[in-house]
């Protein structure tokens, strides 16, 4: 028997009732949905990154995170947040590199993280999630989505070796190639990177082509240290709101910024976007160099 909602003897609604209100359409296999539909799966709202169809909300990078925040019963918020607080949770790792080698692990990303705690850990929650967006689009450009380890082009390998430095080149002429997230290459940033990290990688390069933690630590080094060709570094350039074109600058700006190679520069930038939205955030502005 259904109880008038004016008798004394209601009883209030259920949390569950009150959450299931809040749930969007349910997700469906056969429908086509486009960027910015909302749809509810499994307790959460969800809103669509870009077409999709067939596709279930967490499987891919096509869905983007929940967005209700505690709608549709579990308490909300993102998935698999890791206890090291990082921005990015490793479900959202996954879905950025799904054909990664397994080399390239989230927990080798983390540990390297201690290394320089204000990445992704400085201002506002938007900035932490564009500045890691920003260095995950970057590395993910420079090795065909976390897939290579080590330069490809192996005639290059010997031109590495500055002798000219007075500690030389110990591991030998050849062994100074670029390696790990941003390609670590000549032996001089493997002495700056080394004595930076305090590991010492001039004598041991390989280690960057061993340990997941160390080869992340590399990237991080140059992602919060160098400047490169731009004129600041890309972890200053996203805290200080200076846009995700001056972290291509940084990178590679001598080769692909000023009309270098616009095809470069803007699958850079799909890949940011593609992240940024993954994240739950706009990729702000200043997006070309």
């Amino acid at each position: 028997m259904v109880v008038p909602a004016s008798s004394a003897t209601a009883a209030p609604a259920a949390p569950a009732a009150e959450a299931a209100a809040a749930c969007a359409t349910p997700w469906s296999a056969d429908k086509v949905y486009l960027g910015g539909d909302t749809v509810s799966h499994a307790g959460h709202n969800w809103s669509a990154s870009w077409w999709t169809q067939g596709t279930a909300p967490a499987d891919t990078g096509q869905w983007g995170v929940w967005v209700d925040k505690g709608a549709c019963g579990d308490g909300g918020g993102d998935p698999d947040p890791d206890p090291s607080g990082f921005v990015v949770s490793e479900a959202q790792f996954n879905q950025m590199f799904p054909n990664r080698n397994p080399f390239y692990t989230y927990r080798g990303l983390v540990d390297a993280l201690q290394s320089y705690p204000g990445f992704a850990n400085t201002g506002s929650e938007e900035t932490k999630k564009r500045e890691a967006a920003a260095f995950l689009a970057n590395i993910s450009h420079e090795t065909a989505g976390l897939y290579y380890i080590v330069e490809q082009n192996e005639a290059n390998y010997p031109h590495y070796c500055d002798d000219s430095k007075p500690y030389g080149c110990p591991a030998g002429q050849a062994a100074y190639y670029g390696r790990g997230p941003i390609q670590l290459s000549w032996n001089f940033n493997y002495k700056a990177a080394g004595d930076a990290l305090g590991i010492d990688l001039l004598n041991n390069p390989y280690l960057v082509e061993r340990d997941p933690a160390v080869a992340m630590q590399t990237a991080l080094w140059y992602w919060n240290t160098q400047q490169g060709p731009g004129t600041m570094t890309a972890h200053d350039a996203m805290v200080g709101g200076h846009g995700f074109g001056q972290t291509i600058w940084a990178i590679n700006g001598a080769l692909e910024c000023e009309g270098g190679n616009p095809a470069q520069v803007q699958s850079r930038i799909d890949k940011y976007r593609n992240y940024t939205a993954m994240l739950g955030v706009t990729p702000g502005s200043n997006l070309s160099c």
